[in-house]
């Protein structure tokens, strides 16, 4: 890309993430490894104690990813943990993770595998941006059938 290319491409409001984003997810494969992913991160939270763990299945309502999963970790040191096995999980899974930012405080971490978005929340932060309110017209991926 030359520079012209990228002072075009930031003029109009696209940065070098997204683009790299856009041809990632242009890239993968039509299969059920996103959506079992998802699963699994869940299912991995819910046995390193998180509570209360959704996944909503965003395809057709997000160009950004597939599937999104929150849950609630009771400690900074917990949340912490618990991301660090989801992405020793990922690599497993053959998901590269695109990203991870957090707080701070550690009360929120998020962690972005382009087709699988994990957000771990201490309680009061989770209900504080209440995500779910955000994609509630999303379908749920149910734990229990999956």
């Amino acid at each position: 890309m030359s520079k012209h290319d990228e002072h075009d491409d930031a003029a109009l409001g696209v940065d070098a993430d997204d683009q790299r984003r856009a041809a990632r997810r242009a890239q993968r494969p039509e299969n059920d490894q996103a959506r079992d992913f998802a699963v699994a991160a869940a299912r991995l939270a819910i046995s390193l104690h998180c509570e209360d763990l959704v996944i909503f299945d965003v395809r057709g309502l997000s160009d950004m990813t597939d599937f999104v999963v929150i849950g609630s970790g009771t400690s900074d040191r917990q949340i912490k943990a618990v991301g660090s096995e989801i992405s020793a999980l990922a690599r497993e899974h053959g998901m590269e993770r695109f990203g991870t930012d957090r707080d701070e405080a550690s009360t929120w971490v998020v962690l972005d595998f382009i087709d699988v978005i994990v957000h771990l929340f201490e309680p009061t932060t989770r209900a504080h941006y209440d995500l779910e309110m955000m994609w509630d017209d999303a379908p749920r991926v149910s734990l229990r059938t999956a």
